[in-house]
């Protein structure tokens, strides 16, 4: 059994495997860490190995608690991964990017892959057929455009998600939804249009927290996957063992 962390801007998300079947998820924050993981330890005593990529600010020390329990992988910038890497700085890649992109590549070989990562940021990250990995985008998640909103305005509301009523709002918090949901969702399928016009046929890939809210919005055909991240983790982990 392997125990997988991905351990974010605000929360982690934790899977336990059998192989490459997700057993059970779950989700705290990242002052929970070692209770939480502790916790999962005990309730999986056949967990042998604990695979963790992080984007938050964790320190590796916080894990020597529980290094008698289990044996601890982390994965970083020098993990091998199935594919090239031609960012141009590549030391600067998300740990996060990367592993989403070692899945795309494990998972769908032999195709043309965008992966789209909504969560605290939203990131685009495309992998040709030959595993070529060329970059991509990041602009501001959903939450994050609520909290700039409301934070860098002296009267805008704090809100939080919901589908506006009509792409026309009638009032100041119609109007916030209509522009933060209709954003995201013309952003993302504007940057698919804009692969389509490079890319003849590609996959697309769309996983985080946000993903089940907008993929029954987009236009465009998705697989939808909102624990990709963590079964990617899983699949590069395989990976580096073999």
């Amino acid at each position: 059994m392997l125990l997988t962390l991905d351990v974010g801007n605000t929360r982690i998300k934790a899977a336990v495997f059998e192989q490459t079947t997700l057993i059970e998820l779950f989700i705290f924050s990242n002052e929970e860490l070692i209770d939480k993981t502790n916790s999962i330890l005990d309730q999986f005593q056949k967990i042998k190995d604990l695979v963790v990529s992080s984007v938050g600010n964790i320190e590796k020390e916080l894990f020597l608690s529980i290094k008698n329990k289990v044996e601890i992988h982390f994965i970083t910038h020098e993990s091998k991964f199935p594919f090239t890497n031609l960012y141009s700085t590549p030391t600067t890649l998300g740990i996060d990017r990367m592993v989403l992109a070692s899945g795309a590549v494990l998972q769908y070989p032999n195709q043309n892959r965008l992966v789209i990562d909504a969560g605290t940021c939203i990131t685009y990250d495309f992998i040709d057929e030959n595993n070529n990995y060329h970059g991509g985008a990041i602009s501001p998640g959903i939450r994050l455009r609520y909290e700039s909103l409301h934070q860098q305005t002296a009267k805008l509301p704090l809100l939080t998600k919901k589908s506006p009523e009509n792409f026309i709002g009638n009032s100041t918090q119609e109007s916030i939804h209509s522009g933060v949901i209709n954003g995201v969702i013309l952003e993302i399928d504007g940057f698919i249009e804009l692969y389509k016009a490079q890319y003849a046929k590609f996959i697309i890939i769309l996983t985080g927290g946000d993903s089940d809210f907008l993929a029954v919005r987009l236009k465009n055909t998705i697989f939808a996957n909102s624990n990709f991240l963590l079964e990617s983790l899983n699949q590069t982990f395989q990976y580096n063992q073999k």
